[in-house]
C-alpha cells in the first residue's frame, strides 16, 4: 500500500463519515439555534428547553434518515473489503 491509496482511503473515509453525521448535525445546530434565540427574546434560561427539542430532533432524523445512513455504511464498508486483496 503506498501513500497515495491511504491518503484516498482516508478521504474517502472522511467524506463518508461527513455524510452520514451531517443530517443528525444539521437538524439538531438549527433546533437549538432556533431554541437559543427564543431563550434570548423570552429570557427563560432552562437547560431542559433545550434539551428535549434537540433529543426529539434527533429522533426523528435518525427515524427517517437511518435507513439511508445505514445503507451508506454498509455500501462504504462492502466495497473496502472487497478491495482489500487488491490492496496487497
Amino acid at each position: 500500500m503506498n501513500a497515495d491509496l491511504a491518503a484516498h482511503l482516508f478521504g474517502d473515509l472522511l467524506l463518508n463519515a461527513a455524510l452520514i453525521a451531517a443530517p443528525l448535525l444539521l437538524c439538531t445546530l438549527v433546533v437549538g439555534v432556533i431554541i437559543s434565540i427564543l431563550q434570548v427574546v423570552t429570557q427563560v434560561q432552562e437547560m431542559s428547553l433545550t434539551f428535549i427539542p434537540k433529543m426529539i430532533c434527533a429522533l426523528v432524523v435518525l427515524v427517517v434518515a437511518g435507513p439511508w445512513m445505514l445503507r451508506r455504511l454498509a455500501e462504504f464498508a462492502t466495497r473496502l473489503i472487497s478491495s482489500i486483496p487488491s490492496y496487497l
